[in-house]
């Protein structure tokens, strides 16, 4: 059996589940996972071997095994640490912002300055922020979670399975819209528009499946009071637990993805759908729901619809549209994918 460290002491803990999530039960490779302490306190019970660990720890941890593999989750920092990684072990680094892997060590001094200065000159003087394009340099391989953004270096790893659950009906029309109710990365202003424009002589419920804060938060406290009878608005003050997120999940009619185009990560221009993926594509495939996104979102998923203009007549039909996520999805097929993409990995 082949043994594979996963490290995950930054950001990305719903990718970490989703990994554990995949290769649980799996007869061809056993996985040790790193986290940090507040990775760890984001993840569900599992018999996966977990260790707490940081960037202090992690070298030692390491030493202590041999792997044949070891996957870095998230590259957003303790680029120094990184770095030394993958110059002594077969390293596969997860890819989140495909220009921020490019950067020149120019355009990081230049971000360094546009943004929360003080925790980027950190990530400079103490984590090796410079170091970042030759962490990305120097792994073996890198991979990409949306199938979109393949090419000769970025090979596409398969995580995402559809779930097996019994969904309930619902007397309104449950539209489900996940994600934090930022105008950041989503476009809210043009959700909060619609529904104060629309006539409906049906039943809605609009579930804004994630914390709302500041102003988003005040524009939904406004509209939840002024809204037809027929139309009703959910949202959330506070962060939504993985358990309510999965309940409404689950009970979602179809789901409403307001991405923003065009983001940044480190003041680096990123591109949804080009050089960075949205979870929300994990969402769709997870809970088998069909998505509606922006009419200018570059997609070849058949899951994946462009908005109309006539947005509550397209949900309503998306919502009595049957779509077999199990014939392309399924957690062994998924899991399969998975284990010949590692296996190549390992054999070089």
């Amino acid at each position: 059996m082949k043994k594979i460290a996963y490290i995950e002491i930054d950001t990305h803990a719903e990718i970490a589940q989703a990994f554990m999530n995949i290769m649980e039960g799996s007869q061809n490779f056993s996985v040790d996972y790193y986290f940090s302490k507040r990775i760890r306190d984001q993840i569900s019970e599992t018999e996966s071997k977990v260790f707490l660990s940081d960037s202090s720890m992690i070298l030692d941890q390491l030493k202590t095994h041999e792997y044949d593999l070891v996957i870095i989750g998230t590259v957003h920092r303790f680029f120094n640490t990184f770095l030394a990684i993958t110059k002594k072990y077969n390293t596969v680094v997860i890819a989140h912002n495909l220009n921020f892997t490019k950067a020149s060590r120019l355009d990081l001094i230049k971000s360094v300055f546009k943004g929360d200065v003080i925790y980027r000159l950190k990530l400079w003087w103490k984590e090796g922020l410079l170091y970042a394009g030759k962490v990305y340099q120097k792994s073996k391989s890198l991979v990409v979670l949306d199938e979109a953004l393949i090419s000769e270096r970025h090979k596409f790893l398969p995580l995402f399975y559809a779930r097996n659950f019994v969904k309930s009906k619902n007397e309104s029309l449950l539209i489900v819209i996940p994600g934090g109710v930022s105008q950041k990365r989503r476009d809210y202003n043009h959700i909060f528009t619609t529904l104060q424009q629309i006539k409906a002589d049906h039943k809605y419920e609009f579930i804004f499946l994630g914390k709302a804060k500041d102003r988003e938060l005040k524009k939904l406290e406004h509209l939840s009071s002024n809204l037809p009878e027929n139309i009703s608005v959910t949202y959330f003050s506070e962060r939504v637990s993985g358990e309510d997120f999965e309940k409404w999940m689950e009970k979602a009619d179809a789901l409403w993805c307001p991405i923003q185009q065009e983001t940044e990560f480190f003041s680096i221009q990123e591109t949804y759908g080009q050089t960075k993926m949205t979870g929300n594509l994990g969402d769709a495939i997870a809970y088998g729901k069909l998505a509606v996104f922006p009419k200018n979102y570059p997609s070849k998923l058949k899951f994946i619809v462009p908005e109309k203009e006539n947005i509550l007549e397209q949900l309503k039909e998306l919502a009595n549209t049957d779509f077999d996520f199990q014939k392309n999805y399924s957690r062994i097929e998924v899991q399969t994918k998975v284990e010949q993409l590692l296996n190549g990995f390992i054999a070089g």
